[in-house]
């Protein structure tokens, strides 16, 4: 079995859903799992990893991976928004998948709202991380193409193309087909045969 993986996906495509389950259900197991996320992610709580769907899990809340090291009686890391932590992270999590018997679990996106790949997720892809796709479907309205990017809205309603690539929150968020990011962002309107 792969020691180290990324389930990237759009927002909304419970991602962290997915990895509170897989905790609760190695738990219950008898296998002890731990969960980290980054400091950066502050969004509905400081210390626990929430889903949409409402549930969550306790977090250790750490502003990098310098000096982690999993307990002894771990048999699965599970990382939370990954994207927000650094290369050298990355290349921490390698370690303890390569060291130790640890399996290490990531969740996070893959490209933010400027199509832009997050240098975490990029250096994930660098190291042979196995890769998971999680699928949802795009939040326009009608549209049933599966969700690949983010739009960014100001307080306006109109789409950011410009600023800092962490950007916390989902309230000025959709995730949308390529189609309509394409439309939305770039204005190339979609041409019929």
């Amino acid at each position: 079995m792969a020691k180290l993986h990324f389930h990237y996906g759009t927002m909304g495509s419970s991602k962290s859903a997915q990895l509170i389950i897989n905790a609760y259900n190695l738990n219950n197991q008898g296998k002890q799992t731990e969960i980290i996320k980054p400091k950066t992610d502050n969004r509905f709580s400081e210390n626990r990893v929430d889903s949409r769907v409402g549930i969550s899990a306790d977090a250790l809340v750490l502003e990098n991976l310098n000096g982690y090291a999993p307990h002894a009686d771990t048999k699965m890391l599970l990382v939370d928004e990954i994207q927000f932590f650094s290369p050298s992270d990355v290349d921490a999590l390698v370690r303890i998948a390569d060291n130790t018997p640890v399996i290490v679990m990531c969740y996070g996106l893959m490209v933010d709202s400027n199509e832009q790949i997050f240098p975490a997720s990029r250096r994930l892809i660098e190291v042979g991380a196995k890769l998971h796709s999680m699928e949802s479907m795009c939040q326009m309205p009608g549209c049933m193409h599966l969700a690949s990017h983010h739009l960014r809205f100001d307080a306006n309603g109109n789409v950011v193309r410009a600023g800092a690539q962490i950007a916390v929150g989902d309230s000025n968020y959709k995730s949308v087909c390529r189609m309509h990011y394409n439309q939305m962002y770039h204005g190339i309107s979609q041409k019929t045969k």
